[in-house]
């Protein structure tokens, strides 16, 4: 599989771009502020009208933390529902318990109402104490993958974990380097990697991606591995 590449894309406009300039999948959301919330219904609708490329979701509530109320999940649970019935093509989001390990119950329930569109685990990942167990659950939850930064606070830095979290899922999961991925170090993190999905926001300033910075994490990767 030819390595590609996912933009997290925080408004419409941000999307758009991701669009024209040659993104293969896009995740869009909400509240750039706070690292990404659930988008409105409009802002999906209207994607969804100008672009054919592959739209992800994302399900959060609110910033902060990764453990919810059951009002928060009754909330999760309806707009899966929601989005379900406009055709997106993809949910990304992550459920923890008080201790930071993964909600096994809960995400699996989201996973199986969401079904068969895929869900990405987002980088509530990165905040387990125990990555490898957490890899295991999360492919039992039934996520086709898991976004990280390998449990640093960057992908240049959590790049051996990446590398470790690849081999452990021995593609039964995609693993996605992402957090502080560039096109200055995308050829790195890919050759040291190998994995076949990267996650970018493209921003270089403000909140919208930057299309010649796009264009350069695609040129940047290599065509097949």
């Amino acid at each position: 599989m030819t390595a590609k590449l996912e933009i997290a894309c925080f408004n419409l406009e941000s999307a758009l771009v991701a669009h024209q300039s040659g993104a293969d999948r896009i995740e869009l959301c909400d509240g750039f502020d706070v690292g990404g919330t659930t988008p409105s219904v409009q802002n999906v609708n209207a994607l969804k009208a100008a672009s054919d490329v592959d739209l992800y979701v994302m399900i959060r509530p609110r910033g902060g933390d990764f453990v919810y109320t059951q009002q928060e999940l009754e909330q999760m649970r309806k707009e899966i529902i929601q989005f379900k019935e406009l055709k997106v093509d993809g949910f990304v989001f992550g459920i923890l318990n008080e201790d930071n390990s993964i909600d096994t119950l809960r995400n699996t329930e989201l996973v199986e109402l969401a079904h068969p569109i895929p869900c990405t685990f987002h980088r509530a990942f990165d905040k387990v104490s125990d990555a490898f167990l957490a890899l295991e659950q999360v492919i039992g939850c039934g996520f086709q993958t898991i976004l990280t930064s390998g449990q640093a606070s960057n992908v240049t830095d959590g790049v051996d974990r990446l590398a470790e979290l690849v081999i452990k899922a021995n593609n039964r999961i995609a693993i996605m380097p992402g957090g502080g991925l560039r096109s200055t170090n995308i050829a790195s993190v890919q050759q040291k990697t190998r994995a076949k999905w990267y996650h970018s926001s493209a921003i270089t300033s403000g909140s919208i991606a930057n299309p010649n910075e796009i264009e350069a994490l695609q040129s940047n990767l290599i065509p097949s591995q």
